[in-house]
């Protein structure tokens, strides 16, 4: 299984995209566009973008938002799925927001996920390591 936000991963990542055609974001993020540093990852720092929750390569130009955010924490949040752990790593101070926080909160308030959201979700853990 590849590594979470490796370049297999990312290609395993599309490849499910392609076999799930495109997914609506959920309700009220459709347009947020976050850049994110993951710190600590076995490769190196990792820059990502979030749009419109899900993960690209790279960093978007002129984003209004960036997120630093420890590699152990990144994967509590983005893989397990556990909200409450990103919560307590903001609390703490470990993750830091450079811009404009409204889109985090943003992101935080999202619309449920779809059934299909779900599974591609589902999906997305399943490769990861």
């Amino acid at each position: 299984m590849p590594q979470f936000l490796s370049e297999a991963w990312f290609d395993a990542v599309e490849g499910i995209r392609k076999e799930m055609g495109d997914l609506p974001p959920p309700a009220g993020i459709e347009d947020v566009i976050l850049n994110v540093v993951i710190n600590g990852h076995p490769e190196g720092d990792k820059n990502i973008t979030l749009k419109a929750g899900q993960f690209d390569r790279g960093h978007t130009d002129g984003a209004p938002t960036k997120l630093t955010i420890p590699f152990d924490v990144a994967v509590k949040m983005f893989v397990e799925r556990d909200q409450q752990a990103g919560m307590q790593a903001f609390m703490a101070g470990q993750i830091v927001v450079e811009g404009d926080m409204s889109l985090v909160m943003r992101m935080q308030s999202a619309g449920a996920p779809t059934d299909e959201q779900k599974a591609f979700a589902k999906k997305v853990a399943a490769i990861t390591e």
